[in-house]
C-alpha cells in the first residue's frame, strides 16, 4: 500500500521519462528517433552512407535502447551469422520512420525492409510494398502464425499478403481482479445488461467501476458504435456527417446512463492521459480501463507486482437492447486488436533474404524473447507461454475473428476528431446529455 501511494505522488515526475512501449497503434506515443545504424555511419540528413547492394538494410521503428531494439539487433546478428548475409538495422523510433522512410523510399534510397503499425505500413506506405504470397508459402510460413493477424494483414493489404506481423496487440477491458473479487464478481460480463450488473455491484462494494483518459475517448464511443452498425457504419457517420443516426443517440444514451449511475470516474472529464491509467487504475481506486495490452507493462512500476490483471472484450449489444435491428452489428468476436508488421520494399533485390531476417525475428527463439523482454504477446502460435502481465488478454485474441481498426473508425474525419473527443468526455462526466451531445454533433459536421 505504502508502494501505491508513494507511485501516486510520483506519477507526474515518472511521466516524462516512461516508454509507451507498445502503442503505436495512437500518435499519442511518437517519440524521436536516435537514429542508430549498424555497420554504416549516418549522415547529417540523418540516412546512411551508401552501402553495398549485398548488404541488407533494415529500417525499425523502435530505439535500439527499447526491448524491442535490443532483441531486434540480436536477431539479426544471429540470422547474419548463421546465413552469411550481412545485415544493417537502422533504428529510426517512431517519429524518424514516420517522417523519413518515404522520402527515402521515393528517393529510391536502399532499404530492404522496415517495420511500423499494421494499418500505417498497409496504408500510407503501401505502393512500396512487396506480394509475399510465394515467399509465405514457399516458408510454409503460416503453419504457426496466428490465422486471424495473417487475415487482417491479407484486408489491408487488398486482399493480398504484403507484411509479417509480429508483436500482437488488442484493445478491451482491462481491470483489476482483486477489486472483481473483493465486490462478489465471478463471471466477465460479455453483454451490456452483463457489464452494467457488474458496474453496479463495483458500485456497491464502495470502488469506483472504471476511469478513462483522453487520450483513449474516441475509442469507446468507437466500440459502442461499431457494436450497433459495424465499422463500416462508424466511418460512414464520422466522414459523412451522419451524427443524426439513430445509433448515435442510443450509443449516447447508454453512456449518459452509465454517467448517470456514478459509474465512471469523477475525475473522468478532466483526465489527461496517463493520469486515469496511473493514478487510478494502477493504485487501485478504480476497477476498469478501456486500453490496449500494452497497459500492464506501462504502469508495472505503480501497479507493482501484486497487481492481479484481467481482460474482457468490450461488451456485445444485442438486438433486444439496441432497439436497432443492423446485420452490421457485432458481439464480442469483433475487436481492435493489431500488430506491428514487417514488410519488404518492392524494390529490394534481397527479398529472400529480408524473409529469412523476418522469420527469424518472428519465430521461435526471438519471438519469445520479443515477448518476454517487452511484456508483449508472442506471434509465433508455437510460444504458448505469454509473459505473466498480459495473459489475461489471451482469451480475447483467441475469440477475435473480426478486426476494428483503431478507434473502430472514429477518427477517420481528423477535422472533427477533436470535437468528437471534447464533447464525448463531457457525455462521460455527465455534463452533457444524450441529446445535447448529438445535437453538438450535428452541428459541429456542417
Amino acid at each position: 500500500m505504502k508502494k501505491r501511494l508513494l507511485s501516486m505522488l510520483l506519477c507526474t515526475a515518472m511521466v516524462g521519462t516512461m516508454l509507451v512501449g507498445c502503442q503505436v497503434a495512437s500518435d499519442s506515443d511518437a517519440g524521436s528517433g536516435d537514429g542508430t545504424s549498424t555497420e554504416a555511419e549516418v549522415d547529417a540528413e540523418g540516412g546512411s552512407e551508401e552501402v553495398s547492394d549485398d548488404t541488407l538494410v533494415y529500417w525499425s521503428m523502435w530505439e535500439s535502447t527499447e526491448p524491442q531494439g535490443k532483441v531486434i539487433q540480436e536477431a539479426a546478428d544471429a540470422y547474419a551469422e548463421e546465413s552469411g548475409v550481412k545485415v544493417q538495422v537502422e533504428f529510426k523510433g517512431r517519429t524518424g520512420i514516420r517522417e523519413g522512410l518515404e522520402p527515402a523510399l521515393a528517393a529510391g534510397q536502399k532499404i530492404d525492409m522496415f517495420d511500423e503499425d499494421i494499418d500505417r505500413v498497409n496504408g500510407v506506405w503501401g505502393s512500396y510494398l512487396m506480394d509475399l504470397e510465394e515467399l509465405a508459402k514457399a516458408n510454409d510460413y503460416e503453419a504457426t502464425a496466428n490465422a486471424g493477424l495473417m487475415a487482417a494483414c491479407r484486408e489491408v493489404g487488398g486482399g493480398t499478403l504484403k507484411s509479417i506481423p509480429y508483436q500482437p496487440n488488442v484493445f478491451a477491458f482491462f481491470y483489476n481482479q482483486d477489486l472483481f473479487d473483493q465486490a462478489g464478481i465471478t463471471e466477465t460480463p460479455t453483454t451490456w445488461a452483463e457489464f452494467k450488473e457488474v458496474c453496479q455491484k463495483l458500485k456497491d462494494a464502495g470502488i469506483t467501476p472504471m476511469t478513462m483518459d483522453d487520450a483513449y475517448a474516441t475509442c469507446v464511443i468507437g466500440y459502442h458504435l461499431g457494436r450497433l452498425v459495424g465499422e463500416a457504419g462508424v466511418r460512414e457517420i464520422v466522414t459523412e456527417g451522419k451524427w443524426d443516426d439513430p445509433a448515435v443517440l442510443k450509443m449516447a444514451q447508454d453512456i449518459e446512463e452509465l454517467a448517470s449511475a456514478g459509474y465512471y470516474s469523477e475525475l473522468v472529464g478532466s483526465n489527461v492521459w496517463p493520469a486515469g491509467q496511473n493514478s487510478e487504475l494502477a493504485t487501485g481506486t478504480a476497477a476498469m480501463y478501456l486500453n490496449g495490452s500494452w497497459l500492464p507493462n506501462e504502469v508495472k512500476d505503480i501497479a507493482g507486482e501484486d497487481f492481479n490483471w484481467g481482460c474482457f472484450a468490450y461488451p456485445a449489444l444485442d438486438e433486444c437492447e439496441s432497439n436497432l435491428e443492423n446485420a452490421a452489428a457485432t458481439g464480442i468476436e469483433a475487436n481492435n486488436f493489431g500488430a506491428q508488421v514487417l514488410a519488404i520494399n518492392k524494390d529490394s533485390s534481397m527479398a529472400e533474404q529480408a524473409f529469412g531476417l523476418i522469420q527469424k525475428i518472428t519465430k521461435g527463439e526471438f519471438d519469445q524473447k520479443l515477448a518476454d523482454e517487452s511484456i508483449g504477446i508472442p506471434s509465433d502460435t508455437e510460444n504458448t507461454e505469454w509473459p505473466a502481465l498480459v495473459s489475461c488478454a489471451k482469451p480475447v485474441i483467441e475469440q477475435s475473428t473480426t478486426r476494428y481498426t483503431w478507434a473502430v473508425g472514429v477518427e477517420a474525419n481528423e477535422d472533427m476528431t477533436p470535437v468528437i473527443k471534447e464533447n464525448f468526455i463531457k457525455l462521460m462526466a455527465g455534463s452533457c446529455t444524450a441529446q445535447e451531445f448529438v445535437d453538438a454533433m450535428v452541428a459541429a459536421s456542417k
